[in-house]
C-alpha cells in the first residue's frame, strides 16, 4: 500500500514491528531452555515446544521439570529465605528497584516476545502489559522499604509457590513474585506451558540485578509441575487460572497449613443504561472484550443493554466489530490478534457451535489464511439461564441480554456463579454510585474498563476467587503475624453422673436461631458437667437442619449488611451495657463450668472486644490508591456475608465475642457454634442479644459436636465463609470441605490463638472483602 493510497483510503498502512532483537536475544540462550534454580540456568532437558500462536513456528524448546527439578527449585528457595528476608526491607527495595529498571531498559524486547509467545498484538504488549509489570516492581520496592515502619509485627511466610497463566504472562509474574519477595519471602513459579518465554527472560533480569541466588526460582512445565509445586514444601501457593483447578488446590492444601489466595474465572457483566454516552460505551466494550482476544478473566463478556436503547447500541457495536483489524499481532495497527493455541481455538469454535439461541453476528473483516485466529463474535438475544451466558467462553465472544430498570440491571448481572469484574456506563454519577457497591464482584469500573494498577486492590469473591492482588490487601496475603505458635491442647468436657439434678429449676438452654429460642431439630440433648461431676444443664445436639435454620435466618438478615457503621456500634455498645450488667452471673458461669477463677477476666476482656468492634464500625476505612492516572481506584471494605464460627474451648465466651464482634460490626450475618466442652455461656448470652435491639438473624448460636456442624457450615453454599477456633483440629476437614463453592476459610490447624490480646483488626480483615471501584474523571 503506498502513501498515495494510504491517504485516499483513510485506511492503516501496514507497521510492522522487528522481530530481530527477540529471535536474537533466543539463539544468544541456544533456542532451548532449561530451568531457573539458585540463581542460574539448568542443562536443558526433555521438554516441549513454545510456538508463536500466529504463525505456528516453533520459537524455542523449553525443559518438563522433573520432580527433582521442583525439590531443588525449593530447596534453593528455602536457604535463600532466611537470609533474604534478614537483609531487611531498605535491602531488598534495592534489588527490587535494580530489577524495575532492567525491565525498562528492555522493555521492547519483553514487548516483541511476549506477543510472539503468547499472540496479543503488540500494542497491547508495549503500551499495557509491560508498563503495567515495571509498575509493580517499582511499586512493590516502595512497599519493601516501608515494610519495617508499617507492617509491623507482620513477617514473610517463607517460600512461596506460584502458578501462573497464559494470558498475560509477564503482568501475572510480576503481580506474584513483586510483592512476594518485596517482604522477605522467596518463590518457585511455574509460568504457563503456552507462554514461558518471557518469564525465562524475567530470569534473565534476576541474574542481570544480582538478585541473591535462589530468591527467584523459575520451572517450566505443564500442569503435572504444577501439582508438584502445589504438594512441594512450600508456605504458599498463589494460583491464577481456571475455577476447577481452583478447586482443585484448595482441595489439595486442606489441612495443609499453606496459605492461598486464588484468582480465577469470570463472566463480568458490562452494563450499558440508556443514558450513557453510546460512541464511549461502543469503545469501552471493544476493550472489555477484544483486548487480548478476550482471553481476560476479567473481560465484559456478559453484554447488559438497556431495553429503550439495546437496538441503536448493537447497531453501532457491529459497525465497529466490522472495522476491526485481526492479523498479524507484530504489526502495530493490529487491534485483534491470535488466539493463543490451537486447543484454545477448538474451545472457543466448539461452544460457539453449540449455541443454538441467538443471533450471531461475526465480524465481516478479513481473516488471516492461517495460524489461531478466531472473529470477533457477537451473539444476541440470549436469556440468563443460557450456558453461554453463565459458563466462561474465554474467547473474543461477546453474549448479550436486555434489561428494563437498574434493578432488574443489578438482578442480572449478579446472576453468576463468578464475581471478578463489573463495568457500568452511565453519565448519572449518583446512578453509578447507587448501582456499583450492589454489582458481587472484587472490581467495578464506572465508564472505563480494565483499569489495573498495583496500588489497586484486584481479585474476585465466589467462585473467582480470594485474595487480592496489589495494594496494601495483595501485601499482606504474603505475610504472617510475627513469632511462633503454640500448638493446641485439646479439652475435653467433664464427666458426671446424669441422674444428679441442677441446685435450681431445670432450664433447657435452646438454640438461638432467627432472633427466637428454639429447640434441636434431631430432638437430643446432651449433659453440660462442671469439674467435679455435678450436672449444670443440658444443651441441645444441633444436627444439619439446625445449621439450614440458622443459615436461612442469617440470609434474611441482609439488611444489617446495608446499616451504617454508627447503628451497628451502637448496638454492639448496647450488647456490652447488657453484658455488663450480668458480669458477675457470666463469671460464675464460666468458673463452674471450667473449674478455674478467670470467669471475672474473661468476661471483662469480653466487654473489652465488644468495645474495640463498636470504635471499629465506623472507622474501618478503606482507602482513595495513588495511581498514576487520571481516576479515582477506591479500596472499599464491604462484608463476606454469612459467616459460620466455631468457637473455642480455651475461652469459651471471650473467644466467641472476639469473633463475633467484629463480624457483626462489619455488617456481617454470624452463625456460631458455640464452645463444645463449655456451652452453657453461649446458651446464655443469647438472653443478652434479646435485650439489645439486635435484628433478629444477625446472630444465632448453635450447640453440638464441631466436626459435625463444621462440615455442615463448609459445605453449605449460602454460607459465605467458615472459621474454625475448636479444640478439635478440623482444619484439613473443612478446607476440602469448603472447596465445593471456594468458601472462604480462617482455620486454625491444631495451633493456639492468644485470646487475651486485642486481635480485633486481624478479624476485621477477615470479616471483609475489598471492593476496587474505579472512577476517571476529567473530560
Amino acid at each position: 500500500m503506498t502513501i498515495k493510497e494510504i491517504f485516499e483510503t483513510m485506511d492503516y498502512g501496514p507497521a510492522p514491528e522487528s522481530a530481530a532483537d527477540a529471535l536474537a536475544w533466543l539463539v544468544d540462550m541456544g533456542d532451548r531452555f532449561g530451568h531457573f534454580i539458585n540463581g542460574e540456568f539448568t542443562a536443558p532437558g526433555d521438554g516441549f515446544d513454545s510456538k508463536n500462536p500466529a504463525t505456528g513456528e516453533v520459537l524455542a524448546t523449553l525443559s518438563q521439570a522433573t520432580q527433582g527439578d521442583v525439590d531443588a527449585a525449593v530447596t534453593a528457595a528455602r536457604k535463600a529465605q532466611g537470609p533474604w528476608a534478614a537483609l531487611g526491607g531498605a535491602g531488598r527495595a534495592r534489588y527490587i528497584y535494580a530489577i524495575a529498571r532492567l525491565m525498562q531498559k528492555h522493555a521492547r524486547l519483553f514487548a516483541v516476545l511476549e506477543t510472539m509467545d503468547n499472540g496479543k498484538p503488540i500494542r497491547e504488549a508495549r503500551d499495557i502489559d509491560i508498563p503495567l509489570a515495571q509498575r509493580h516492581f517499582y511499586y512493590h520496592a516502595g512497599m519493601a522499604q516501608l515494610q519495617d515502619s508499617e507492617l509491623q509485627g507482620r513477617e514473610a511466610l517463607g517460600v512461596c509457590g506460584q502458578i501462573i497463566p497464559w494470558n498475560f504472562p509477564l503482568l501475572m509474574l510480576a503481580w506474584k513474585v513483586a510483592p512476594a519477595i518485596a517482604m522477605g519471602n522467596t518463590v518457585v513459579l511455574k509460568p504457563a506451558e503456552y507462554t514461558s518465554l518471557t518469564a525465562l527472560l524475567f530470569a534473565d533480569i534476576c541474574r542481570q540485578a544480582g538478585l541473591p541466588k535462589g530468591v527467584v526460582n523459575i520451572v517450566t512445565g505443564d500442569g503435572a509441575v504444577g501439582e508438584m509445586i502445589v504438594n512441594a514444601d512450600v508456605d504458599k501457593i498463589a494460583f491464577t487460572g481456571s475455577t476447577e483447578v481452583g478447586k482443585r488446590i484448595r482441595a489439595a492444601t486442606a489441612g495443609s497449613g499453606k496459605a492461598l489466595t486464588l484468582e480465577l474465572g469470570g463472566k463480568s457483566p458490562y452494563i450499558v443504561f440508556d443514558d450513557a454516552d453510546l460512541d464511549s460505551a461502543v469503545e469501552g466494550l471493544v476493550d472489555a472484550i477484544w483486548f487480548n482476544q478476550g482471553q481476560v478473566c476479567c473481560a465484559g463478556s456478559r453484554l447488559l443493554v438497556q431495553e429503550t436503547i439495546a437496538e441503536k447500541f448493537h447497531a453501532r457495536l457491529r459497525a465497529r466489530m466490522d472495522k476491526l483489524r485481526i492479523g498479524n499481532p507484530l504489526d502495530k495497527c493490529i487491534d485483534v490478534g491470535a488466539v493463543v493455541d490451537p486447543v484454545q481455538h477448538a474451545r472457543i469454535s466448539e461452544l460457539v457451535g453449540a449455541c443454538t439461541e441467538g443471533d450471531i453476528h461475526q465480524a465481516a473483516i478479513e481473516m488471516p489464511a492461517s495460524g489461531c485466529f478466531y472473529p470477533p463474535t457477537l451473539i444476541e438475544g440470549l436469556t440468563p439461564s443460557d450456558p453461554l451466558m453463565q459458563e466462561e467462553i474465554f474467547g473474543p465472544v461477546l453474549v448479550s441480554t436486555t434489561f428494563r430498570t437498574h434493578a432488574e440491571a443489578i438482578e442480572l448481572a449478579n446472576n453468576t456463579r463468578y464475581g471478578l469484574a463489573a463495568t457500568l456506563w452511565t453519565e448519572n454519577v449518583n446512578l453509578a454510585l447507587e448501582v456499583a457497591p450492589k454489582l458481587v464482584a472484587g472490581v467495578v469500573w464506572v465508564n472505563a474498563t480494565n483499569l489495573f494498577d498495583a496500588a489497586a486492590g484486584f481479585g474476585g469473591v465466589r467462585e473467582s476467587g480470594f485474595g487480592r492482588e496489589g495494594g496494601w490487601a495483595g501485601l499482606m496475603a504474603y505475610t504472617k503475624p510475627a513469632g511462633k505458635v503454640a500448638k493446641l491442647a485439646p479439652i475435653a468436657a467433664f464427666e458426671g453422673s446424669s441422674s444428679e439434678m441442677p441446685d435450681a429449676i431445670d432450664r433447657t438452654a435452646k438454640m438461638y436461631v432467627g432472633g427466637k429460642q428454639a429447640r434441636p431439630d434431631s430432638g437430643y440433648s446432651k449433659p453440660v458437667y462442671g469439674p467435679k461431676g455435678k450436672l449444670l444443664g443440658h444443651v441441645g445436639i444441633g444436627s444439619r437442619k439446625d445449621v439450614r435454620n440458622a443459615v436461612e435466618a442469617a440470609a434474611g438478615a441482609k439488611a444489617w449488611s446495608k446499616t451504617t457503621g454508627h447503628l451497628r456500634a451502637q448496638i454492639l455498645y448496647y450488647i456490652a451495657e447488657n453484658l455488663s450488667a450480668r458480669a458477675d452471673e457470666f463469671a460464675a458461669r464460666i468458673d463452674a463450668m471450667t473449674g478455674k477463677k478467670g470467669g471475672k477476666a474473661e468476661v471483662e476482656a469480653s466487654l473489652d472486644r465488644l468495645f474495640s468492634a463498636a470504635a471499629w464500625a465506623d472507622k474501618f476505612d478503606g482507602s482513595a490508591a495513588g495511581v498514576p492516572m487520571r481516576a479515582v481506584a477506591l479500596a472499599m471494605h464491604e462484608p463476606v456475608g454469612s459467616i459460620g464460627v466455631l468457637c473455642p474451648d480455651e475461652a469459651p465466651l471471650l473467644g466467641l465475642i472476639s469473633a463475633m464482634a467484629p463480624a457483626i460490626a462489619m455488617g456481617n450475618r454470624v452463625v456460631l457454634a458455640a464452645s463444645e466442652a463449655f456451652p452453657l455461656v453461649a446458651t446464655d448470652l443469647y438472653q443478652v442479644l434479646e435485650t439489645s435491639d439486635l435484628p433478629a438473624g444477625v446472630v444465632n448460636i448453635l450447640t453440638g459436636p464441631h466436626a459435625d456442624l463444621g462440615d455442615t457450615m463448609a459445605k453449605h453454599l449460602n454460607l459465605d465463609a467458615v472459621w474454625s477456633f475448636s479444640g478439635a483440629d478440623l482444619s484439613a476437614k473443612l478446607e476440602a470441605a469448603s472447596a465445593g463453592n471456594l468458601k472462604r476459610t480462617w482455620v486454625n490447624n491444631g495451633t493456639a490463638f492468644d485470646w487475651s490480646k486485642d486481635q480485633s483488626r486481624r478479624f476485621l480483615e477477615a470479616a471483609t472483602e475489598v471492593k476496587t471501584i474505579w472512577v476517571p474523571y476529567g473530560e
